[in-house]
């Protein structure tokens, strides 16, 4: 019998899946106040990598500066935390 028909065929990888960095909200606490905080500053802070493409901010912890967020995706949670104490979300 040959190779590929003994060979076990398991899963799937979808070759256009997605893949975010997560960032949390409390993790954006190191930034001050009124700062637009995007993919560059994630890089410089070290909370993503550079070879990371799509970034989501998720809403674990709380937030107390206003900052103005570009990224990719963030959950409905994230948003409402950010607009709650004056921040902007640019996606």
């Amino acid at each position: 019998m040959p190779l590929q028909r003994r060979l076990p065929k398991r899963g799937f990888n979808n070759i256009f899946k997605k893949v975010f960095a997560i960032v949390n909200i409390q993790d954006l606490e190191r930034f001050a106040a009124e700062t637009r905080v995007d993919k560059k500053a994630l890089v410089e802070a070290g909370l993503v990598n550079k070879n990371d493409n799509l970034i989501k901010i998720l809403g674990n912890g709380d937030l107390k500066n206003a900052l103005t967020v570009v990224v990719d995706k963030v959950s409905d949670s994230a948003r409402q935390k950010i607009e709650a104490v004056g921040g902007k979300i640019e996606e």
